[in-house]
């Protein structure tokens, strides 16, 4: 590649993530909470427009909502990957949000995630892919599955993946006008801590949940009403910490269906998996 030619890359996917299932299974020393779930990606997606710049500056583009661009993962991002490579490029980032916030998408890791794959790219900072998610894993611990860029079998804290064949499948998302502070979900004293851990032979043939869907629902009874509504068409459940429900759908006549009836208070998508990162040949 000659990147002298390469000054700007536009349009660059930032897929949404479903947890299919969420089991606590223990707490580490650190007070970190030891997960097992399976990620898979939707074609749902943020964009990220970047731009080179030459003087080495991290501009944010465009203004996010109630993030400050200090606070903001994708120049945390950009921010990171220059310093450990050294590199004295800069750029312009511009973010199409289009993922809710605080849904429980994985939205802001995923924007992370797109900005270190596009940025090694336009840089020509030679990350491999382990070497990336391991930048990663210090911005969230979702920032690694998207970096991976496979469904994937979670375990530990997030960072421990191994990819899994899903078959393809349409779901809806429900997302009710709640914003989830996860903390205050990790810190109930009736949070479930000791699930008992599944094999990923066993993932399809045994019963799952999600851990944290009690408390989320007590804490926030708009989620506990956003799943008894959708189950009346299909099994619901939370994904993440929340606020955002799904269901699999069998077409996208049934999808359109329940987008239809959603009350107007929430907001519905109907959105296809998709077992590749859209930006997944970008690393090796």
């Amino acid at each position: 590649m000659d990147r002298a030619r390469l000054t700007r890359l536009l349009g660059c996917p930032a897929p949404a993530k479903l947890n299919l299932f969420l089991h606590v299974v223990g707490r580490r020393e650190d007070g970190y909470h030891l997960l097992q779930s399976v990620f898979r990606m939707l074609d749902w997606c943020d964009t990220l427009d970047f731009v080179l710049r030459e003087d080495g500056a991290i501009v944010r583009d465009g203004d996010v909502p109630g993030v400050p661009p200090e606070q903001d993962l994708t120049v945390r991002a950009a921010r990171l990957l220059q310093a450990r490579t050294g590199c004295s490029l800069g750029a312009a980032i511009t973010l199409h949000k289009v993922l809710p916030m605080g849904g429980g998408l994985g939205g802001g890791s995923s924007d992370a995630a797109t900005t270190l794959i596009a940025l090694n790219r336009l840089w020509d900072t030679g990350l491999s892919r382990t070497e990336l998610a391991a930048l990663g894993l210090e911005l969230g611990a979702d920032v690694p599955f998207f970096i991976g860029g496979r469904d994937a079998f979670v375990e530990g804290i997030g960072e421990i993946l191994t990819p899994i064949g899903l078959p393809e499948t349409r779901y809806v998302v429900v997302a009710p006008p709640v914003h989830v502070a996860t903390g205050e979900i990790f810190r109930a004293d009736d949070l479930t801590r000791n699930s008992e851990p599944i094999r990923i032979a066993d993932f399809a043939f045994r019963a799952t949940r999600n851990d944290l869907q009690a408390v989320a629902c007590r804490l926030n009874p708009e989620i506990a009403a956003v799943i008894e509504w959708l189950e009346r068409f299909a099994p619901a459940r939370m994904t993440g910490s929340g606020a955002c429900v799904f269901a699999e759908v069998d077409s996208e006549d049934a999808a359109s269906d329940i987008i239809a009836a959603c009350p107007p208070r929430w907001r519905a998508w109907s959105s296809r998996s998709m077992a590749r990162h859209p930006l997944y040949g970008w690393l090796d």
